[in-house]
C-alpha cells in the first residue's frame, strides 16, 4: 500500500456531505473498554447520519472477517506505521492490548473540522488522553457496557480473538472502566441504535454536558 496524498484524496472524494464553510464545528471523541461496541455504534451513526464525519483509524493488526481496508480501518504494516509517526501524520497513536498499534490520521480530521463538519473519533482510552492534551475543547464521550457480565459476553460472543487475547483484553477492559470519570459524558450501550442516537445528539450540540 502507498500511504500518501492519493489515499487521502480518495477518502476525501468519497466523504459524505459537507456543511457550509465557516460554520463552527467541534470534535467529539468516543472511547470505552474493549468489546463495548464503539465500532458498532459508529457504524450505526455512519448508516443513519451521513452528515457526521467519522475518522478511520490506521492499525497494524490484521483485518477481521468482513473488514474493508479504508472503510473500517487503514490496515498498514509496522514499517508504514513507523513512517506515519516519523512524519507527524498521526493525531494520536497507541499500542493497544499489548498487541497492535492504532492511530488517527491527522490530515482528514483537520480537513473535516475546517470544512465545518461535525466530526467523530472512535478511539481507545490512551488515544483519547492524547487528544485531550492537544485538543482540550473537544467533547469526550465514554461508552460503557450495561454490566461487566455483558461486556464479557460480547467479547466472547464475537469470536474474533483467541482465548489468550480475550483474557488480555478483559484485563485491559477492567482498567479502562475505571477511567469513565475522565470524560464529559457517559453513554451506556444497552442497545446500539439508541446509543448512536444519543451520541449524535451530543455531536450535533442538541445536548450540552453539565459543568
Amino acid at each position: 500500500m502507498v500511504w500518501g496524498p492519493t489515499s487521502w484524496q480518495h477518502w476525501n472524494a468519497s466523504s459524505a456531505r459537507v456543511s457550509e464553510p465557516g460554520q463552527p464545528s467541534r470534535l467529539t471523541v468516543l472511547a470505552g473498554p474493549t468489546a463495548v461496541g464503539k465500532g458498532t455504534v459508529a457504524a450505526d451513526i455512519r448508516k443513519h447520519h451521513p452528515e457526521v464525519w467519522i475518522s478511520v483509524s490506521a492499525t497494524t493488526r490484521r483485518p477481521r472477517p468482513g473488514e474493508i481496508h479504508g472503510r473500517h480501518y487503514w490496515f498498514v504494516s509496522e514499517t508504514e506505521f513507523d513512517e506515519l509517526i516519523a512524519r507527524g501524520d498521526l493525531l494520536e497513536w497507541a499500542l493497544v492490548h499489548r498487541s497492535a498499534r492504532y492511530g488517527t490520521p491527522r490530515r482528514p480530521v483537520e480537513e473535516a473540522l475546517a470544512a465545518g463538519r461535525p466530526a467523530l473519533l472512535e478511539i481507545d482510552l490512551q488515544g483519547a488522553r492524547q487528544v485531550r492534551a492537544s485538543m482540550p475543547d473537544a467533547l469526550f464521550v465514554f461508552l460503557a457496557p450495561p454490566s461487566w457480565e455483558e461486556l464479557e459476553r460480547r467479547l466472547v460472543g464475537r469470536g474474533t480473538e483467541s482465548e489468550e487475547e480475550r483474557a488480555r483484553r478483559l484485563e485491559t477492559a477492567f482498567e479502562e472502566l475505571e477511567a469513565g470519570n475522565e470524560f464529559d459524558v457517559t453513554i451506556v450501550n444497552t442497545e446500539v441504535h439508541a446509543a448512536g442516537q444519543e451520541l449524535v445528539s451530543w455531536i450535533t450540540g442538541a445536548r450540552i454536558p453539565r459543568i
